[in-house]
């Protein structure tokens, strides 16, 4: 089998597992991925699952379709698109046998993943031990091993607190103040200030921490509970950065692809 026979399922279609999505097609393999029914991206700009909400969605010029079943996946994959399934529980592994599985969620605990699901199995972040959980497990974590393959034993635990960008990290993040619907008038790329309210959560406001960009927001009416991360201020304030993936991601996804060509290029 050549490189670009192989299949991929991705688990997952947020932010990390878009970048992982984009830099796999790129480099030619087909690739398929599943989301949740109602997914809650922040940096929705560069977020596959926006599709399942508007049908398609586009990241630094490649195209997530959402399809409705997996007999459909080939035929958005011919056209270079990336196909999106509704499909929480992996129901498709049997029709779809993919060479590949990358969980990708960043769930920060095991949602199901073992690694007879398929020939190589990937997991990114904390939560996954490589050799029981996964065949391997990618380092998330921002520092010295960010991007790291680890072949034996888990990434670093999480630690709850944000990465740091542009020298701010835990007062970038927006969280919901209780359990309720997400409301707001600001857009994607909107300028904010300290103490400038962001949303409401059940009529709770969202306040910002500091000056900046609104690179990160999800999705007005939807339902969150308390504490979710609903939106992500940058304080440096470059508005190109809303549309295009982070160094973080691509760093992820760059050891993806490692990890795929170390078992399938020999």
């Amino acid at each position: 089998m050549s490189l670009t026979e192989l299949v991929i399922l991705i688990k997952g279609a947020g932010e990390m597992a878009s970048a992982v999505a984009w830099r796999l097609v790129r480099s030619h393999f087909q690739v398929v991925m599943t989301e949740v029914p109602s997914p809650l991206a922040v940096r929705r700009r560069v977020s596959f699952c926006e599709a399942v909400h508007d049908g398609a969605s586009r990241v630094e010029g490649l195209t997530g379709r959402l399809v409705d079943r997996p007999e459909r996946a080939r035929e958005v994959i011919s056209a270079g698109e990336v196909p999106v399934l509704v499909d929480p529980e992996l129901d498709c592994l049997g029709a779809l046998r993919p060479d590949v599985l990358v969980e990708a969620t960043l769930a920060k605990r095991n949602t199901g993943l073992t690694p007879d699901l398929a020939p190589l199995t990937i997991a990114l972040g904390p939560g996954y031990d490589a050799g029981r959980d996964a065949d391997l497990v990618i380092e998330t974590n921002r520092g010295h091993h960010l991007g790291r393959i680890i072949d034996q034993g888990p990434a670093a635990p999480n630690t709850g607190v944000p990465g740091d960008i542009g020298g701010q990290s835990g007062k970038r993040v927006l969280r919901a103040p209780a359990d309720g619907e997400f409301l707001t008038d600001l857009q994607l790329g909107a300028l904010v200030r300290v103490g400038q309210e962001v949303a409401t959560v059940g009529g709770r406001p969202v306040t910002s921490l500091l000056d900046g960009l609104l690179r990160g927001l999800i999705r007005p009416g939807s339902r969150v509970h308390q504490g979710l991360k609903v939106g992500d201020v940058d304080p440096r304030g470059d508005v190109s950065h809303l549309d295009t993936i982070s160094d973080k991601a691509r760093a992820v996804a760059g050891s993806v692809l490692e990890a795929v060509l170390r078992v399938y290029n020999r």
